[in-house]
């Protein structure tokens, strides 16, 4: 597989593994749910995310600078930014210097999307807004991190019918590339809202399709289980003009096979067993012209699979805008997206108790669509939204609360390590906890009864003793009973032999603490 390569990229490839975790500092809270605002560096906020959220969020929607250069924004939409210009140089060192803003955008968002991949449900799809700027740079480092036989598609959202005029060619869309973490993604049909039925039976209406597999990589040499004759009744129409079908002969009744197409025999897309089931109910036959015939399936789904160019006014930024004025009583933030963009990419990629993640945040657009779309169906979707500028209270977390949604409000807290690389005393246990726990067993961590034990998981107690020596005086303060035992503390009396007997696997506070150093190596 071709890959991308820039400079710098040596140095971020595996930087995810080693950004500091920090903890969440909860600030406030409107109502009472599980959802999650998160102001600060979307990186920090996204590693703390993983104990609770790995592998669990069935939807991620983000968008990110474009990287255009234009600096007028209240995001700025480059990579100029004194932040990043300061993680670039702690990050790459002095050939950080050289880079071009490609080559920074790139180093910028490889270990986010590295995050983002391990945050994926596996039947989750992630939707990334870009333009033509660095799509093409997207693609590759997505094929690199998601794998491309995990590309799903790459949507034209036509954002401004007008075009802007700059570039030599007036540029009136943008893109949506959509990747998913492995083939158990699912993506759901969407409302056809122009779909009108025009043929009805006793079952309701329904528009033809052909049964036929057009595709001749599918055939009788491959398939042969899919090609078998159907028996038209030639004489008889019903009032769509369909005839009955069998799959035993009858008396005067024509035989059809699959049509050969390119000299190769094509198949059914149904097997005997589900066309016996559905025969002269939900499919039927069509007469074609020269007296040929077609058995065609009854499609009855008021739904579609979305389509790859979204060219509907409500998709366009305008119709963000002009939401968004009506909401704060004049303009308060340039370019949000679509409210109706977002609430298709809910549509398609979540269930009624899905879990919606947008890393860069914006206004709040991601959030407001799940809080819509949970009115509209009874669903009990949760989002999470991280944004890093000094708007995520008064523009994001405010637009949130002004459509009726309720949410916690976070701040990116105490890193778990300090300077030196020791336990940072400012760190409640129960974070510790909830840590170590989490890197021990991939398990949430739930506050227990005895003091010192984080969780049992396998049966396999987890001790911390921070600021004492694992000693028989220690072993004394253990209460629960388990086959094995895993146990963290400043030092060892006991010998080798002792931690054999009792089935004690000793951990060294903090240089065994997953993340030591700032090196975190859950990869």
């Amino acid at each position: 597989m071709p890959t991308l390569n820039w400079l710098g990229k040596d140095k971020v490839v595996t930087y995810h593994q080693k950004v500091p975790y920090h903890f969440l500092d909860k600030k406030f809270s409107i109502g009472n749910s599980e959802n999650a605002i998160i102001h600060g560096d979307n990186l920090i906020a996204l590693k703390s995310l993983l104990p609770r959220y790995e592998n669990k969020i069935k939807c991620i929607y983000i968008d990110p600078p474009y990287n255009t250069g234009n600096e007028n924004w209240i995001y700025n939409d480059n990579v100029s930014d004194s932040r990043l210009q300061k993680w670039i140089g702690e990050v790459v060192g002095k050939e950080g210097e050289d880079l071009t803003r490609h080559d920074k955008w790139l180093c910028m968002m490889y270990p986010r999307l590295r995050l983002l991949q391990k945050l994926l449900s596996d039947d989750g799809a992630i939707f990334i807004s870009i333009d033509d700027n660095e799509l093409f740079s997207l693609k590759f480092i997505c094929d690199e991190i998601f794998g491309a036989s995990n590309f799903v598609g790459n949507i034209t959202l036509v954002a401004n019918l007008s075009g802007r005029d700059y570039g030599g060619i007036a540029r009136m869309h943008e893109y949506i590339l959509v990747y998913r973490k492995s083939p158990l993604l699912k993506l759901n049909l969407i409302n056809d809202e122009e779909g009108k039925f025009k043929m009805f039976d006793k079952l309701g209406g329904f528009e033809l399709r052909e049964l036929r597999n057009r595709n001749v990589r599918f055939n009788d040499g491959n398939r042969p289980n899919l090609y078998y004759p159907f028996y038209v009744d030639i004489e008889t129409a019903d009032e769509n003009g369909l005839h009955k079908i069998s799959l035993e002969p009858k008396e005067n009744w024509l035989e059809l096979f699959p049509l050969e197409s390119q000299g190769i025999k094509t198949v059914w897309r149904w097997g005997k067993e589900k066309a016996a089931a559905n025969l002269n109910v939900n499919i039927m036959a069509k007469p074609m012209k020269n007296n040929r015939y077609m058995i065609v399936e009854k499609y009855r789904e008021e739904k579609k699979m979305a389509r790859s160019v979204w060219n509907e006014k409500e998709f366009r930024n305008e119709a963000g805008t002009l939401l968004l004025k009506e909401i704060f009583g004049g303009k308060v933030f340039d370019y949000p997206k679509s409210l109706e963009t977002l609430s298709r990419i809910v549509e398609m990629a979540t269930d009624k108790n899905s879990i919606v993640l947008d890393s860069f945040a914006g206004s709040g657009t991601t959030a407001h669509a799940v809080i819509n779309l949970n009115a509209a169906d009874g669903g009990n979707r949760k989002f999470i939204l991280i944004e890093l500028n000094d708007y995520a209270e008064n523009i994001t977390a405010e637009r949130v609360k002004r459509v009726g949604g309720s949410f916690d409000f976070y701040e990116i807290g105490e890193s778990l390590f300090d300077d030196d690389g020791f336990i940072n005393s400012e760190v409640p246990f129960e974070k510790i906890f909830e840590y170590i726990y989490y890197s021990e067993t991939r398990k949430n961590y739930v506050s227990t009864a005895e003091e010192n034990l984080m969780g049992v998981d396998d049966d396999t107690a987890y001790y911390y003793f921070g600021g004492e020596n694992l000693s028989w005086t220690t072993l004394a303060k253990i209460k629960t009973r388990a086959k094995s035992y895993v146990i963290y503390a400043d030092a060892c009396n006991l010998s080798e032999d002792e931690l054999v007997k009792y089935k004690i696997k000793f951990k060294k506070i903090p240089e065994d603490i997953l993340g030591y150093g700032g090196e975190n190596q859950w990869s």
